[in-house]
Formats: C-alpha cells, sequence, structure tokens
C-alpha cells in the first residue's frame, strides 16, 4: 500500500512539474538574427580591473557558457540571463555581460583564460538564436 501511494505521488508531481513547463513555455518565443561574433577572457587587458565580473555583477568563471552583447541587441531584446543558441557551439548560452557602446550587432563569447582559443576563433558571423517573452 505504502509504494502504491508513493508511485501515486511521483507520478503527480512529474505530471504537474511537466505540464508547467509546457504552460510556461507557451510564453516565450524564439527569434533568430545574424551578428558578428568574437571572443573575449577574464584578463585585465580585455575588461577591466576586475576581470571576472561582469556588467550586471555576474561572475564569470572558465567553462561557463556566457556572452556579452552590444547596446542594440539589447533593445531587441537580448537581456541579461537571456538563454541563446550560437551556431557552430553546442548548448545554450546565457547573456551576462554588455559590450561598449561602440559596437552594434555584435556578441563576444566568453572563454574563460584560454586566450590563444579567443584568437583562433577570431571573429565570425553567425547565426543565434534567442529566446524572447511573447507577445500578447
Amino acid at each position: 500500500m505504502a509504494s502504491r501511494l508513493c508511485y501515486f505521488f511521483i507520478c503527480l508531481l512529474f505530471f504537474s512539474c511537466n505540464k508547467s513547463a509546457i504552460e510556461n513555455e507557451k510564453e516565450y518565443s524564439w527569434e533568430t538574427i545574424r551578428v558578428t561574433a568574437s571572443a573575449y577572457n577574464s584578463v585585465a587587458s580585455q575588461t577591466d580591473s576586475d576581470p571576472h565580473i561582469a556588467a550586471w555583477g555576474d561572475s564569470l568563471k572558465p567553462g561557463m557558457k556566457y556572452i556579452a552583447v552590444s547596446k542594440d541587441l539589447l533593445r531587441k531584446g537580448l537581456k541579461h540571463n537571456t538563454p541563446v543558441r550560437i551556431e557552430g557551439f553546442k548548448g545554450l548560452y546565457l547573456v551576462k555581460d554588455r559590450m561598449h557602446p561602440k559596437w552594434k550587432n555584435k556578441i563576444d563569447i566568453y572563454m574563460g583564460t584560454d586566450v590563444k582559443s579567443a584568437k583562433l576563433w577570431g571573429r565570425k558571423k553567425v547565426i543565434i538564436d534567442y529566446r524572447t517573452k511573447a507577445l500578447e
């Protein structure tokens, strides 16, 4: 009897979580744009005197999937913690940093302290998908 009751509660929890996740996903849509992408590192020469802290106060740690965005992209919906898929990269990246206002239609992909990899990446045009609140 106890095992049946336990099974019932596990199923109830599972199905209620999935239902709310599906309903929550309806609140969002994915946008696609083409941007220029470069890479950056947690080194003072590329940032400032505290290279491990991003613009909104987030800590940057090597291995984290973060990006910085130009100011014009913020206005397009790429705000703090927006999930982003980047052409040629696996997984989701989060917007955690802002770039200098001089840049337009540009992202910087965070590559920890690996300056060599960032230089090898260089600068490329890529397609990105990002999640925004759906219009009502």
